[in-house]
């Protein structure tokens, strides 16, 4: 943990002959050294360095140049101001050389002092992040060799004057999370080298001024969540190199911008919850850049322009809660390598879902429902997302998960498909049984997807019995089993990589030959077969088929060139590529894939060895949850009880003392895991301190004194993109909510995903600046609520 050291205070007296006789020694190779001494006695007069001995350059986050003279002010983010970060004891008018002043998240209180405008060779700007009240002072605005300007985060209020337009040099505009009110200047026009507008979370009013357009380097305008009013003004269509655009949660009216189309560089589009009116226009579909297409909780009509199908960057779509009306158009399906959210609920959408949404196999979440659609649901979409998908106003449509209306069949095709789903476990049960005892070769079931469309066009998955020549192929492609194919170890057996002849690369997990004679790796060697024979996520492992004989069991998955999570995370170079964004889709992947398990089938799954060897990765990154030896169905009205299963360390608290298994024994295994991930290692030691503070007080000590960036991977850099930060810490919340030692307090696997689903604003403090008790307690979306409740 990275705790700073406290410091040794020596009077006070000691303190002022040092830093004077410091300043009077670097003075004297100075042209002026009676301005180094002033900066020396007024840095001791702030109280921020109290107990510094030596020269005042070498003080924490103080840099000088050449001749001594202070430049760059700028806090460790550990750094602990005295007198309680009161502002108006500092004298900026002694320090005439500095360019950069960044007092970040430093606990400044009290307001700006007027006599910062005496800062005229300051370039970079930076107070955001602390408890800075009143206005904001009119002799700021002097400073016309400013870049950047960072006060976000703050108390601040009183409108932005119109002599903002004296800071031509400006290029980062930052006053977001503040409580300023009127309306934006015209002036702000004149900063024309502006690149980054953030004015976010406030109180603003009126319209979005027209000038803005003169900004014509802007790369980046926010303005939501204020009550800004007004149309948007078709100059915007000027700013080119625009690449975000969020206007959302305003009272912004009228049209979207016919010329929309022209903002070729756009990343992101965000006018959600307005009153935007008329259609979405086609020319959107000239933003081949779009990542972010979000629109919902407007009074859009029209059709979904077919256009936004070939934008091949997109990852979320959401067109909720307005009037849409048509078709869902089919060239979405061509967004299957990028796209990750997609939303068309409570819409007036008609017609069928379209077969080529069956493509879109990396959408996370999808809403379809609130719709006047009819027809099957693709097969896949069924088997991907839960009923609540699709159903609620679409009263047409049908389905074959339980939940969702069952299709119209003839009764004899009716007859005939609940017989296929009485008759088939039983049957699959049978030829394991005969497998093992009666046949003298191998039986190999192999899973394949037909070609076929049945009347209805319902797709259904064929079984076929060809064991001999699948089981030929494997061996041959392995030379029988030899060790130079053998790629690690599982649980029970090894675990071999064969390239069949096909091309397509599996892997083998097969059980040695005396574990094959031991009842309890046998049963685990069926049970993992039958359970993953019954599901099927993007984020469970793969079963294609398995070999049952007493001279060769083996299970036939899902080749993952990654290997192991735990692998990845104790190689420093893999764990190195596994960056912040890969590790939050990883987290996510498994919270679907439980959810799913827990939720979304006939009867609840639980895996019972959530663990870092038990997610597999392939070369995309991309986790599955694997091993599914000691799973079990959860039946209702029973007990449930078993006997003690799963992966030490990973293991639910309950479970020492009762053997009655829930689901909430896997949401403690993914709050360990997630820990895990963060942490790039096992968190025991941090699991110990959660225990402990759990009995104590709800203000332990030791939480509080540890910070989130205490416990990031130190092999990564923390998260300096403001949305994967605010993932970071979300992910860690629900991780310490998973923790909790009492089952039914632990959030359910559906909650945690419904969590991970909803786009959070930005933090109102830095990852350094948030304790572990903050996050336990839920204290951070607290202070994000008073913020919402504020506008």
């Amino acid at each position: 943990m990275h705790l700073s050291l406290p410091f040794r205070f020596i009077p006070t007296l000691v303190v002022a002959t040092a830093v004077a006789l410091a300043a009077v020694t670097v003075s004297s190779q100075s042209q002026q050294p009676w301005s180094l001494e002033q900066e020396a006695r007024a840095l001791l007069a702030s109280g921020w360095w109290s107990g510094y001995t030596n020269h005042l350059c070498e003080w924490p986050g103080i840099t000088c140049n050449t001749a001594g003279s202070i430049t760059e002010i700028s806090l460790p983010p550990d750094f602990q101001l005295g007198d309680d970060g009161n502002f108006g004891k500092f004298n900026f008018s002694c320090f005439p050389n500095i360019v950069r002043l960044r007092l970040r998240a430093s606990g400044l209180k009290g307001s700006i002092p007027s006599e910062i405008g005496t800062l005229s060779k300051l370039k970079h700007l930076d107070l955001s992040y602390n408890q800075i009240t009143g206005y904001i002072p009119s002799s700021l605005w002097n400073l016309k060799n400013l870049v950047t300007l960072q006060l976000s985060a703050n108390r601040l209020t009183a409108p932005i004057p119109a002599t903002i337009g004296r800071l031509t040099s400006l290029k980062s505009l930052s006053l977001e999370w503040n409580q300023i009110n009127g309306s934006i200047p015209f002036e702000l026009g004149d900063l024309n080298n502006l690149e980054h507008l953030d004015f976010s979370v406030n109180s603003l009013t009126g319209s979005i001024p027209p000038s803005l357009s003169h900004l014509l380097k802007l790369k980046a305008l926010n303005l939501s969540m204020n009550k800004i009013s007004g149309v948007i003004p078709h100059e915007l269509s000027q700013l080119t190199q625009l690449q975000y655009l969020v206007l959302s949660s305003n009272q912004i009216s009228g049209n979207i911008i016919p010329e929309i189309g022209s903002l070729f560089n756009l990343f992101v589009l965000d006018l959600s919850s307005n009153s935007v009116i008329g259609s979405i226009p086609t020319d959107l579909g000239n933003c081949s850049k779009l990542q972010l297409l979000l629109l919902s909780r407007n009074f859009l009509t029209g059709s979904i322009p077919a256009r936004i199908g070939y934008l091949s960057a997109l990852t979320s779509i959401d067109l909720s809660h307005n009037s849409l009306r048509g078709k869902a158009p089919s060239e979405l399906g061509s967004l299957r390598n990028s796209l990750e959210y997609l939303d068309l609920s409570h819409n007036k959408l008609t017609g069928t879902i379209p077969p080529s949404f069956n493509l879109l196999h990396r959408v996370r979440q999808l809403n379809l429902s609130y719709n006047s659609l009819k027809g099957h649901i693709p097969t896949d979409l069924q088997l991907l997302f839960p009923p609540d998908a699709f159903v609620g106003g679409n009263n047409d449509l049908c389905g074959d998960p339980i939940g969702l209306p069952s299709c119209s069949l003839t009764r004899s095709s009716s007859k005939n498909l609940e017989l296929v789903k009485i008759l088939v476990p039983g049957i699959l049960l049978a030829f394991l049984i005969l497998g093992y005892f009666v046949f003298p070769r191998c039986l190999l079931l192999w899973k394949n997807k037909s070609s076929g469309v049945t009347k209805n066009g319902d797709l259904f998955s064929i079984w076929n019995f060809d064991g001999k020549i699948a089981y030929k192929d494997i061996t041959k492609a392995t030379e029988d089993f030899d060790m130079k194919y053998c790629i690690g170890s599982g649980a029970y057996g090894r675990v071999y990589r064969a390239q069949l002849p096909s091309g397509k690369v599996v892997a083998l997990k097969k059980l040695h030959h005396w574990e094959a004679e031991e009842p309890v790796l046998f049963k685990s060697f069926k049970n993992e077969a039958r359970m993953l024979s019954k599901i099927r996520h993007r984020n469970i492992v793969k079963l294609h088929g398995f070999c049952l004989h007493r001279r060769c069991m083996f299970l036939v998955y899902e080749y993952k060139e990654r290997g192991s999570l735990f692998s990845v995370l104790g190689n420093d170079v893999e764990a190195a590529v596994l960056d912040w964004t890969k590790r939050l889709h990883i987290i996510e992947g498994v919270a679907h894939a439980l959810s799913y398990m827990h939720h979304n089938c006939t009867l609840p799954i639980i895996h019972r060895s959530v663990s870092s060897s038990n997610i597999l990765l392939n070369s995309d990154m991309v986790a599955s949850l694997s091993d599914f030896g000691t799973a079990r169905l959860l039946y209702p009205h029973s007990r449930n009880r078993t006997v003690l299963a799963g992966t030490p360390g990973y293991i639910a608290p309950e479970l020492a003392h009762t053997f009655a298994v829930t689901e909430k024994c896997d949401v403690y295994g993914f709050g360990v895991l997630t820990l895990e991930i963060i942490m790039g290692r096992y968190p025991g030691e941090l699991l110990s301190l959660i225990s402990a503070s759990s009995s104590q007080s709800s203000k332990s000590p030791s939480l509080l004194q540890i910070t989130l960036e205490d416990v990031l991977d130190p092999r990564l850099s923390p998260p300096s993109n403001r949305q994967t930060a605010s993932g970071v810490v979300l992910v860690t919340t629900l991780a310490l909510a998973c923790l909790r030692t009492k089952p039914k307090s632990r959030p359910a696997m559906e909650q945690v995903t419904k969590e991970l689903l909803v786009r959070r604003p930005q933090l109102p403090k830095p990852l350094d600046s948030i304790s572990l008790q903050e996050l336990t307690n839920q204290e951070i979306y607290q202070v994000e609520k008073k913020q919402e409740n504020r506008v």
